[in-house]
């Protein structure tokens, strides 16, 4: 494999409303399956839950879901967001300082 590694596959854009439950309580990702949390607009904070840790994502800070870690998501106010899936390790590309 040569290159940055591409999504396989992607959710549709959620919003504050539209957000599923599933994702907003504790999920995990199959073992062997990377994620990447992007917001597109707003604001979102990502929990991991073991080991414990709490990130804020924003439009320049995008989140990294390890293979079977257990998370969930929070909106902070209006939001827009998709999850990119990957088979392997992300190259994640962050805007801004």
């Amino acid at each position: 494999m040569t290159g940055a590694p591409e999504p396989y596959k992607c959710t549709p854009i959620f919003d504050e409303a539209t957000l599923p439950a599933g994702l907003r309580g504790e999920h995990r990702t199959k073992v062997g399956v990377w994620g990447v949390i992007r917001v597109l607009e707003g604001r979102l904070r990502y929990r991991v839950l073991d080991p414990v840790s709490e990130t804020i994502l924003d439009t320049e800070h995008p989140g990294i879901v390890i293979p079977d870690q257990p998370h969930l998501v929070e909106t902070i106010g209006p939001v827009r967001m998709v999850v990119e899936f990957y088979d392997r390790e992300p190259q994640i590309a962050r805007t801004g300082a």
